[in-house]
């Protein structure tokens, strides 16, 4: 099948795959979307949103219709990274045997990643990086595809332990969610109160999704693209000499090369859902929010004066 044959089919199985997702999951849409990004171009993802807001639901609900494994992890403050990773266990002949841990899985939801010492949020970021774990000194593979989406409560901070700048970048998207508008609000209700439990089909297996990741990292990117990316990430930088007196002013440090790449990838993929054989400018600014939002740290004037990282991010596009 040729790569443009490829992409015509990823536009439909898109399409077909956000109806199925739908039947459960009300609304949503630009974070369904993130997501799947995310998926299609093998990063992963950090959902920031208030309890109740069916993250959980979310996630299950695309990894059922991906075709994927799913477990969910509950973090809290006394969460051992052997609890994630598995651990090594003697058996009756008195040999040791590794136990693998829910880590071992092709879509994790790491919940309220931030309720956790860093020595557990250390372990599994070690598995998001290298796509594997190492116990005792011995390297576990993990299956591909691998993808991680940690949750993160904004607003109970007491107790929590806030993810560091470094471990932040791993994530390619930081996707907020909101409340549902009023309408949205009426449907859910009335779809979660009665007695019905819709289910939803299986459009993808495994290997499909590598394959799709394969083609995205094939589709050609122009020069002007890549030079785009790179510069609106540069901008960021508040230490250049070519930075802004607005960026000097608000930002204490800006993105790393991790966000170019991200952008790129992020806007290949938003091409081919939509139709696209190569991307654009736009593809890059319709990606750029979600890239960018956590890899900008702000100062105490830009909090003092209540600008937001989305006001610098919009500022800069």
């Amino acid at each position: 099948m040729s790569d443009v044959t490829a992409i015509n089919n990823l536009v439909t199985r898109h399409k077909e795959l956000k109806q199925e997702i739908a039947k459960i999951i009300i609304g949503q849409d630009a974070v369904i979307d993130q997501i799947l990004l995310s998926i299609y171009t093998g990063g992963h993802s950090l959902l920031i949103g208030v309890p109740g807001l069916a993250k959980t639901l979310m996630v299950n609900t695309i990894a059922q219709t991906l075709g994927l494994d799913f477990k969910r992890i509950q973090f809290t403050p006394d969460l051992m990274p052997s609890d994630i990773l598995g651990s090594e266990v003697l058996d009756q002949s008195r040999n040791f045997k590794f136990i693998k841990g829910p880590i071992f899985s092709n879509i994790i939801l790491a919940d309220e990643i931030n309720r956790t010492p860093p020595k557990t949020q250390a372990a599994l970021l070690e598995a998001m990086q290298e796509r594997s774990v190492t116990i005792s000194g011995k390297q576990h593979k993990l299956e591909l595809p691998y993808f991680v989406l940690a949750t993160q409560n904004p607003i109970e901070q007491e107790g929590t332990y806030p993810l560091p700048e470094a471990q932040l970048d791993r994530f390619m998207f930081a996707i907020e969610l909101k409340y549902p508008s009023i309408e949205e609000e009426i449907q859910v209700v009335k779809a979660t109160t009665s007695d019905e439990t819709p289910s939803v089909n299986t459009l993808f297996n495994a290997s499909e999704i590598l394959e799709v990741q394969h083609l995205i990292r094939r589709i050609p990117v122009p020069e002007n693209v890549v030079e785009y990316a790179v510069k609106l990430v540069n901008s960021t930088r508040p230490n250049l000499d070519t930075a802004s007196d607005y960026v000097k002013q608000y930002i204490d440090w800006g993105a790393g090369p991790r966000a170019s790449q991200n952008l790129v990838l992020g806007a290949k993929a938003h091409a081919a859902i939509n139709g696209k054989f190569s991307p654009d400018i736009e593809d890059v600014k319709a990606v750029a929010m979600g890239i960018l939002r956590h890899r900008i740290i702000k100062n105490y004037k830009a909090e003092a004066e209540g600008i937001s990282e989305e006001d610098i991010v919009n500022q800069l596009l």
